[in-house]
């Protein structure tokens, strides 16, 4: 009798080990996700992660210039006249981050977590004197890169 009732607290000691172990292995295998930026267009908001992220390591000039090349990212269409508000997570903003527009910086360094752009004057392409139909915009820190894409709608 004795020797049933030691077989049952084992079984069930070893399960309760057993589930411990498996909800460790899926807690380690969970990526906490990256934080995220978010542009405001009127009453329009997009939000996106990274498209490159490196906690604390800083980026390279290579690694950003690939970052910026990502053309997955999201859209939102802007009207002349339009703010273009861009936001981001406390943490980046204690590290400080700028805003680029098709390369072209928009921003000096930035420490608070928004910011308030003139629509009309991100489409304008100072180098080629014209005005671009979409513009990439992109959040910089120095360990990511997040993009969204601007389209100029004159309707």
């Amino acid at each position: 009798m004795t020797a049933a009732i030691f077989r049952g607290k084992r079984r069930r000691a070893a399960a309760a080990v057993g589930a411990v172990a498996f909800g460790l292995v899926a807690l380690s295998a969970c990526d906490k996700p990256t934080p995220l930026a978010t542009v405001t267009v009127g009453s329009t908001t997009v939000t996106t992660e990274a498209a490159c992220y490196e906690k604390g390591k800083e980026l390279d000039r290579g690694d950003l210039d690939k970052c910026m090349a990502d053309k997955s990212i999201k859209s939102i269409k802007v009207q002349p006249g339009d703010k273009v508000r861009v936001g981001v997570e406390p943490d980046m903003a204690e590290q400080g981050w700028i805003v680029v527009g098709n390369g072209q910086q928009q921003t000096n360094q930035l420490k608070q977590t928004y910011t308030s752009l003139d629509g009309e004057q991100l489409f304008v392409n100072r180098m080629a004197q014209r005005l671009e139909k979409s513009v990439v915009l992109s959040v910089i820190t120095k360990d990511g890169v997040w993009s969204v894409k601007l389209e100029l709608d004159k309707s």
